[in-house]
């Protein structure tokens, strides 16, 4: 069992600071169902008022989730320093409407996600990992 005092254990993350996280990247994943399966699409999102707004186009398997329930995910790594959050974001994904296209030619369609659960890890970087792990 891994000791969570230990160096390089993953430190969970209030919401406020996994909020603050969130908005401080552009891309993440979006996870919902499509057709009965789960699936996840890479997309681009702001932070506005604590909720996360995609744009997709028109047509999109991603407007299938509207009135769903879709988990958010974005993350940040650094290998060389051993650094990276995760941050997860549950909530109904609800459609804000059409926008100018952000695409020559094609309508943005704007998604909501209002979260009601974020939920945040973070590694803080580890000076070493033991010699002792198995090959």
């Amino acid at each position: 069992m891994i000791d969570p005092t230990s160096p390089g254990a993953p430190r969970e993350l209030g919401r406020a600071e996994s909020l603050n996280l969130l908005g401080s990247v552009g891309v993440g994943r979006v996870v919902f169902t499509h057709q009965a399966l789960p699936t996840i699409r890479p997309v681009n999102h702001v932070l506005h008022d604590g909720c996360v707004i995609v744009r997709t186009h028109p047509g999109a398997a991603l407007l299938s989730a509207i009135g769903t329930v879709v988990a958010y995910e974005a993350d940040f790594i650094h290998e060389g320093d051993r650094i990276a959050w995760s941050v997860i974001a549950i909530g109904y994904a609800r459609r804000v409407g059409a926008r100018e296209p952000w695409l020559a030619g094609e309508w943005t369609e704007v998604i909501r996600i209002d979260p009601e659960l974020v939920t945040g890890f973070a590694l803080d970087g580890d000076d070493e990992l033991p010699a002792d792990l198995p090959a």
